[in-house]
């Protein structure tokens, strides 16, 4: 009943329990409902509702939400029974328990599908090349059998490769490649290696069953590197982006004359890779443990991610 008097009164229901307080002073011009603050305050708090239930692993209950948003429980009603009018959540009929309709699918795909990847990267890529000094691209697999960069950025240092945006490389002989095989099914790996792996220089990877070992530890590490697999006088170390739902859609890349490359300073390469593609990917919805998977992901770390491996040494 205290909630039907509120909103008579044109009071806010989760004022209750501040009857102390006068009520001029919780009707302020801008505060009458149908104001402008009134309206801006209801779409934050469904914005938050989404993201509550965005966030969670199953159903959630009115009171939860309630009690999770720091509102009162007619509000969250009121506020779930819109959103479930526009498909935006949905109700579990046994346990009138709460969570994400199929509209937000829609919507996802609708943002999928206007989201520029290079537009996007760009600022984190160009502030990567001036902290690495060094050459840095984002590369995408092509659906084939390569990697091809989207966009390339060249830092101070000089790098002996050209432009390779738009340019189709094997995946088994680069960074990037790797990264992208690596978060592919074994399946796909195979038939791709079935068509030949091609030897670039003596350390290309050209045996199928080597190119599995090196993608597992490529899952295991979160990270993948490139000494003169390509080119002889190239290094590189490459971290994977990805989307909303955890999946690698791209790789950062940062390239540098192996004359330069030792143990420490690839691993610095790698941190600072890393950050960009957590960055990216944060811009594209990917949040983190709340959507990690089983493999390669942004960002995984290690307790011994500071030290490059016996076997990464080995390689430089």
């Amino acid at each position: 009943m205290k909630a039907e008097k509120h909103a008579a009164e044109g009071l806010d229901p989760e004022v209750e329990g501040e009857g102390s307080l006068d009520r001029s002073a919780r009707l302020t011009p801008n505060s009458i409902p149908g104001g402008d603050d009134a309206a801006v305050r209801s779409v934050d708090r469904a914005a938050a509702l989404l993201v509550c239930l965005g966030d969670a692993d199953q159903s959630v209950s009115v009171t939860d939400l309630s009690h999770a948003l720091d509102l009162h429980k007619s509000t969250v009603s009121r506020l779930l029974s819109t959103l479930e009018r526009r498909g935006l959540v949905e109700q579990d009929k046994e346990t009138g328990y709460f969570r994400l309709g199929v509209g937000i699918i829609r919507l996802a795909q609708s943002a999928e599908r206007t989201l520029d990847l290079r537009t996007i990267a760009q600022a984190e890529l160009e502030a990567l090349a001036r902290t690495t000094h060094e050459t840095v691209s984002l590369e995408v697999y092509d659906g084939h059998a390569a990697a091809v960069a989207v966009c390339q950025i060249d830092g101070p240092n000089l790098t002996p490769m050209p432009d390779m945006t738009g340019r189709p490389v094997a995946m088994h002989a680069i960074a990037a490649g790797k990264v992208l095989l690596a978060s592919l099914p074994e399946r796909t790996v195979l038939s791709i290696a079935r068509r030949g792996l091609t030897s670039y220089t003596s350390r290309t990877i050209t045996d199928p069953r080597a190119l599995l070992e090196e993608l597992a530890a490529v899952r295991r590490r979160g990270y993948a590197l490139g000494v003169g697999e390509w080119d002889e006088r190239i290094a590189a170390a490459a971290v994977p982006v990805c989307d909303a739902r955890g999946t690698v859609i791209a790789t950062v890349v940062v390239w540098g004359s192996s004359a330069r490359v030792n143990p420490s300073t690839l691993q610095n390469l790698v941190n600072a890779a890393r950050d960009t593609a957590r960055q990216i990917s944060t811009k594209l919805g990917w949040s983190g443990e709340a959507q990690r998977r089983t493999g390669i992901v942004p960002a995984i770390k290690e307790e011994d991610e500071d030290e490059l491996s016996v076997d990464d040494e080995a390689a430089v």
